[in-house]
């Protein structure tokens, strides 16, 4: 064991990437183990650091497990919440705990329930809390009020747990072990606070049933939908990830590996512009307006702060996002420690193009008034400036003059004309018609299709967007050329990859983008190609784990999620694709 590691830290390795579940406020996360571990969760907003950090051989632990050490975990979502059940068999019974973070969610606090419950035998478990603020940097001494719960505070932080009220504190950590008949209950709220917390410790009771009503509340049906179980995971996945700011966070985590001891991996607990007008499209079709009002106003504001100068990931709070620094811990197996992201420094052209789809989409559902249409002016204001220039691109790589970017920033253009008045409808068809056939003179592959640039012949699934999103007909030759191209350069057993990395086998780069699947489900819908949509929505809608959720990469030939967890633009894809599916596809 060494320096570093508690017994705490031994109790609770890491896990495969399947087996961990999300519960979220919108405000934060806390992902959850088959351990019954809090592996990870940040307070008190989703780019603060974290409390409990195991996940990436951090330290703090929050866990309720079994006694018995001889079980099998089991566990699923109420329909259509990011409430949790985990269930644990054992050799003398059968024991539950249903946790949640309480809805609706308070920027400056968290509150995480775990309620235990034995359904039947002999099953008693054990509680173990360590809270370490600050990634484990700031101090946090625990004492014992007058009535049973247990409080500190320590790194800008307040905590309070109440029903722990027979724990011992040895070494900073809280253990009791509890033991109930079948049918009995054990409730545990635990508060984290950047403000003083109330006098009294809320009932159990009362935020179970206003958490319960909040869920309800929001969660649409998606009767509308080929697959709606699924549909409302989804939903609640990006509900779960999205802020009362408007701002959706790319996923709940940092320091996952996109391949297996590859040290290829990032912080993703911001609002990317990109995943966020993914988010609101998916929305839209689904019928999910809240989240969709709340893309068009967190994008909206963002363009109105920022113009051209418009950056690819800010804060949930509309802040820029902490340059990349390492923390002295080992990180998830094959990953990094990385905190912060080095998205600051890069320019995405295609931003501008996502931003006036999604403001068009507002327009058609009479939902975008007039400050927003400002914003829409400076998307297409910039587009004009700045369509000339290099950027990033959509995978993030180094500056090139990406035809994805400028056929998005086209798709936009002509998604917007139709609502902008007659001057300025004309003046933005010209600009859309001039990127248009730039593209189109230095971007297409001799074979018809589209290439990645004007100097990389290669293809790239992500052009298949530019069909799907309106820059240019589905059926059109060039579309059908690069769809073709998809299928047969990029495609394996069903997944589809984002591009060639070199000359060796698709699978040796990287995983499986999940996102491109769903995007050659939806091109082939659009196609007419209806049984082969529904085979690719099938089989990527399957590269999930046990709780239903997806990272953004499934590693083919391991089948194993890889990166983030869980992904939210793979999740907006499902949405999406399992809503298009369901109507025939687009005129």
């Amino acid at each position: 064991m060494t320096a570093r590691q508690s017994d705490v830290d031994v109790l609770f390795p890491a896990h495969v990437l399947r087996d961990y579940a999300l519960l979220g406020d919108g405000e934060r996360g806390a992902v959850i183990g088959p351990r019954g571990d809090v592996v990870w969760m940040c307070a008190p907003q989703w780019h603060d650091p974290a409390v409990f950090a195991s996940l990436i051989d951090g330290p703090g632990a929050f866990a309720v497990t079994p006694l018995n050490p001889r079980y099998v975990w089991e566990g699923h979502y109420d329909d259509g919440t990011l409430i949790w059940n985990s269930r644990w068999v054992t050799t003398d019974g059968i024991v539950e705990c249903r946790e949640a973070l309480a809805m609706p969610g308070d920027p400056s606090t968290a509150v995480l329930m775990r309620c235990i419950r034995v359904i039947s035998g002999n099953a008693p478990v054990r509680v173990v809390l360590q809270p370490k603020p600050g990634f484990g940097r700031e101090r946090l001494d625990l004492s014992k009020e007058d009535d049973g719960a247990w409080s500190g505070s320590g790194g800008g932080l307040r905590l309070r747990v109440s029903g722990l009220g027979r724990a011992n504190l040895v070494d900073g950590v809280l253990r009791e072990e509890i033991r109930l008949a079948p049918g009995d209950e054990h409730h545990l709220v635990l508060e984290l606070s950047s403000k003083p917390l109330p006098a009294r410790a809320p009932e159990s009771a009362s935020l179970w049933a206003s958490t319960e009503r909040a869920w309800a509340a929001l969660a649409p049906e998606m009767t509308s939908s080929v697959a709606p179980a699924d549909a409302r995971r989804a939903y609640a996945v990006l509900r779960g990830l999205t802020s009362s700011s408007g701002a959706m966070v790319a996923a709940a985590t940092m320091g996952l590996p996109e391949r297996e001891a590859a040290k290829r991996n990032y912080d993703y607990r911001y609002a990317w512009i990109r995943d966020q007008c993914f988010a609101g499209l998916a929305a839209a079709a689904s019928g999910a307006m809240d989240i969709f009002d709340s893309a068009v106003r967190f994008v909206g504001e963002r363009l109105l702060s920022d113009g051209p100068s418009l950056k690819p990931a800010y804060t949930v709070t509309g802040g820029r996002v902490p340059d990349e620094k390492a923390l002295d811990f080992p990180g998830y197996p094959g990953g990094t420690d990385t905190v912060g992201n080095w998205i600051n420094g890069q320019f995405q052209l295609d931003n501008f193009g996502e931003t006036l789809l999604l403001f068009a989409t507002a327009a058609d559902h009479d939902r975008l008034d007039k400050v927003t249409w400002t914003a829409v002016e400076l998307a297409v204001a910039a587009i004009e400036a700045k369509w000339t220039e290099p950027d990033a691109g959509m995978w993030e790589l180094e500056n090139e003059y990406w035809t994805h970017s400028r056929l998005l920033c086209v798709a936009g253009l002509k998604a917007i004309i139709r609502h902008a008045p007659t001057a300025q409808a004309a003046s933005w068809e010209s600009l859309a018609d001039k990127i248009f056939d730039q593209a189109a003179a230095t971007c297409m592959h001799p074979s018809g299709r589209w290439q990645r640039s004007a100097s990389d012949e290669r293809i790239d699934s992500a052009l298949l967007l530019p069909a799907i999103r309106g820059a240019i007909p589905p059926r059109d030759p060039r579309s059908l050329a690069t769809a073709a191209a998809v299928r047969k350069e990029l495609f394996d057993d069903g997944y589809v990859y984002r591009f060639s990395h070199g000359p060796g086998r698709l699978a040796e780069a990287e995983g499986a983008f999940l996102l491109c699947g769903f995007n050659l489900a939806l091109t082939e819908h659009l196609q007419g190609n209806t049984v082969e949509a529904f085979r690719l929505f099938e089989r990527n809608r399957a590269a999930c784990g046990s709780p239903g959720l997806f990272t953004e990469e499934f590693d083919v030939e391991q089948r194993q999620l890889r990166g983030n967890f869980p992904q939210a633009f793979v999740h907006a894809a499902m949405l999406e694709t399992a809503h298009r599916l369901a109507g025939p596809p687009a005129s």
